[in-house]
């Protein structure tokens, strides 16, 4: 028994001894050993200063300074510098020779990330041996044991990440914790930044942490909270850029969670993203190409689904096949609400366009392809129907090509511009076809007294950062064609008929114009409305910037004063929302005048041509009533040329 006790007894020793030694080495030393196995790990330049110990039975070694270097080809510092940074090791196995981080403490670091566009990333260690022993002058026989790092945690620390081709990004006050305690194993990493004064939660669990951090793909389930907000994603990631898997995105408040990320509220619509549900299938590879795939988005109200390819490399290139329903793509302002807060309601009827002014910086966040389908459209004052267009935008200048849209009854294509190269300007060419006019003019300015189908083209060009500026800015021209339809509010029968004015409806045959634009005002000289009894002429000017309107049509009776027709001019005058409508009875006077005055010299030169007839023939001495005077003139000149030429005989 006494030699077991003994055996014991002397294996203590030993262990004491073998612990004095380590504990009683310089605490240089000690520091020395650790950077050296930590360059080890990473295959970085490690300096570890002002270092003191603890005991144990964890060995503390406590630095006043700690730096790790950065990839030989980074443009930045040292990949982390700390100040009153802490590590703890195993002591037992440290005596094995194993290398067993307990815990890596560091205050205030500073950490610096890189990644250039060929896949290269400053956090990847392909230069590190990825084991990390004990060294003594005489190596002992035994296999090199990697390193492991049980926990990490990192306080108020400065987060710098510069990816090539995009804006530099810095975070303050971050908090990192790392728990890894099986080397091959999973890894838990919770982080809190606070990029805007809120916290920022990320969490991630990955799978073969040891092989992820060398570059190699390994499972990720990852989340951000913010703002009320989570993004997560269940898939498969590498350090190198690489990912793939389920992307959710659940934000109840947009801006709340943009916010929250140090990044502008844009302050979207309720239909159009104040509030984002979305999955997808998301790839992203090493070259920045993002792809998604089963993309569901409900935008608050508008749904969307289809898929889209993404280059990230400076501005976004998008390249997208999207499909909805029924879109509501009104404005806030649109609903005409008015009260306080949330900006300027929309001008009421009659008082003008809204004088809001126009962020169009938009237009300038990606360039690409959207092509979208959907099954109706809600503009606000225009209404579309089934609608196939094709977005393209290049640096600023978006075109809506407008392949089929239903709408008002007929079809419309064509093009619409958006151009914020240098300041704001709208434009485009439409084609219509069978369109309900009264809807449409209803919509567009409150004018719902005419009715009809209608095809026709237009173009148009506006420039101005408001509605308004750009309605009193417009120029163009265009033409439109009825078919059979109706005027409302007025009986041009019963006006020519008996005078009266009053209420009631023509009903038209056909209806014709062409106009030009120029500063905001449609002229027109060339209306042309064909009733059964009556044709209408017109001529004058649309305020399409004022809303007002000054036009005069000249409906003409056209079997009235025995078949010569009789005119009265009826003036349309005053703003949009209450013009009038009266006729022109003094124009009415002078061109029926003019009419009369012209049927009676009419008459007169008639009865004077008879009497100098009658005169010519007299002195021609013309008795045959059928022969011309032409002709009678013709034989009176043979007949003197006769007498003539007989004298000369006799």
């Amino acid at each position: 028994m006494k030699w077991i006790l003994r055996l014991i007894g002397f294996v203590v020793v030993l262990v004491l001894v073998a612990v004095v030694s380590v504990f009683f080495l310089p605490a240089d030393r000690i520091g020395a050993l650790a950077a050296d196995q930590l360059r080890k790990a990473t295959g970085r330049d490690v300096t570890i200063s002002g270092v003191s110990m603890t005991l144990w039975p964890v060995l503390g070694v406590r630095a006043d300074g700690l730096e790790v270097g950065n990839a030989d080809w980074s443009r930045q510092g040292p990949m982390l510098t700390a100040e009153n940074a802490a590590i703890g090791v195993d002591a037992m196995a440290l005596l094995s020779g194993e290398i067993k981080i307990k815990n890596i403490e560091a205050t205030r670091p500073t950490i610096r990330l890189e990644s250039r566009a060929d896949g290269r990333a400053s956090w990847v260690f392909t230069d590190a041996s990825g084991a990390a022993q004990i060294e003594t002058e005489v190596a002992p026989d035994r296999t090199p044991q990697d390193i492991v790092i049980e926990r990490m945690q990192i306080t108020d620390a400065t987060l710098i990440y510069d990816a090539e081709g995009a804006d530099l990004v810095s975070y303050t006050g971050v908090d990192l914790s790392l728990d890894w305690p099986v080397r091959t194993g999973p890894a838990e990493i919770a982080a809190t930044l606070r990029p805007a004064g809120s916290d920022v939660d990320v969490t991630a669990t990955i799978g073969g942490f040891n092989a992820f951090i060398t570059g190699a793909v390994q499972p990720v389930d990852a989340s951000i909270r913010a703002g009320g907000g989570t993004l997560t994603l269940n898939g498969r990631a590498s350090t190198a850029g690489e990912v793939a898997g389920k992307l959710s995105l659940d934000l109840p408040s947009t801006d709340g969670f943009l916010t929250a990320l140090g990044l502008p509220a844009p302050g979207l619509p309720d239909t159009l993203g104040r509030s984002v549900d979305m999955t997808t299938d998301l790839t992203l590879t090493t070259d920045r190409r993002l792809s998604l795939r089963d993309l569901n988005v409900d935008l608050g109200g508008n749904a969307l689904r289809g898929a889209a390819d993404i280059g990230l490399n400076g501005t976004p290139t998008v390249n997208a096949q999207l499909n909805a329903g029924a879109l509501d793509l009104r404005s806030p302002t649109s609903s005409g609400a008015s009260g306080g807060g949330g900006g300027e309601a929309a001008a009421p009827a009659g008082s003008g366009w809204p004088r809001d002014p126009i962020d169009a910086s938009g237009l300038s966040a990606f360039n690409g392809e959207i092509a979208l389908t959907a099954s109706s459209i809600d503009l606000g004052q225009f209404k579309l129907g089934q609608t196939r267009t094709l977005l393209r935008n290049e640096r600023s200048r978006m075109v809506f090509e407008l392949r089929e849209v239903a709408a008002y009854g007929g079809t419309v294509t064509g093009e619409f511009v958006m151009n914020n190269r240098s300041g704001l300007s709208v434009g485009g060419k439409i084609n219509m076809a069978a369109l309900d006019m009264q809807a449409v003019l209803t919509d567009a300015a409150g004018i719902d007294r005419l009715t009809g189908k209608a095809n026709g083209e237009m173009s148009f060009l506006g420039v101005g950062q408001t509605v308004d500026a750009i309605m009193k800015s417009l120029s163009g021209k265009g033409a439109i064609r009825f078919g059979q339809g109706t005027i409302l509010g007025i009986d041009l029968d019963r006006l020519m008929r008996s005078g009266q004015v009053g209420g009631g409806t023509t009903v038209f045959d056909s209806l014709g114009a062409s106009w030009d634009i120029a500063d905001g005002v449609l002229r027109n000289q060339d209306l042309l409305l064909k009733l059964k009894n009556y044709e209408a002429r017109g001529a004058g000017q649309v305020g399409l910037g004022l809303q007002t309107i000054d036009y005069t049509f000249t409906p003409v009776a056209l079997r009235a004063n025995e078949g010569n027709g009789i005119a009265i001019p009826v003036r349309i005058v005053g703003p949009w929302a209450s013009p009038r409508i009266r006729p022109d009875l003094e124009a009415a006077i002078d061109l029926n005048l003019d009419k009369k005055i012209e049927e009676e010299k009419a008459k007169l030169e008639a009865k004077a041509k008879e009497k100098v007839r009658a005169k010519v023939a007299e002195e021609l001495g013309v008795a045959d009533q059928g022969q011309s005077l032409e002709d009678a003139a013709k034989q009176k000149l043979e007949d003197e040329v006769k007498k003539g030429l007989r004298s000369l005989f006799d």
